[in-house]
C-alpha cells in the first residue's frame, strides 16, 4: 500500500432504475467486523413480531468504512441546520 495523497475524485454520475432498485427501509443494523473489513446486515423488523427480515448485506474495507463514517458524519452534520429550520443552509 502507498502512503502518497490521492487525488480528490472527480464526481460521478449515478444512474438508477428506479424500477429494479428499490429503497429499502431499516429499523435495525447488524455489524460484523475482522481485521480485513465489515459487514452490514440490514434489517426491517416484521410487523409486530420479534422478527427481523435482512433486506441487505453491504460489505467493505475497514478502510472504506472509516471513509463512509466520515463523510456520513459531514453529510448529517450539514443538513442538520436545514432539518431543524427548513431551509438550506447558505455557502
Amino acid at each position: 500500500m502507498s502512503n502518497k495523497t490521492q487525488e480528490p475524485e472527480e464526481r460521478q454520475a449515478l444512474n438508477v432504475d428506479f424500477d429494479t432498485t428499490p429503497i429499502l427501509y431499516t429499523d435495525n443494523v447488524f455489524m460484523t467486523t475482522n481485521p480485513y473489513g465489515l459487514i452490514l446486515d440490514i434489517g426491517q423488523r416484521i410487523a409486530s413480531t420479534n422478527q427481523i427480515r435482512i433486506v441487505s448485506r453491504i460489505g467493505m474495507s475497514r478502510e472504506h468504512a472509516k471513509q463512509f463514517i466520515n463523510e456520513l458524519g459531514k453529510l448529517l452534520a450539514m443538513t442538520e441546520g436545514q432539518l431543524q429550520t427548513g431551509k438550506k443552509a447558505k455557502n
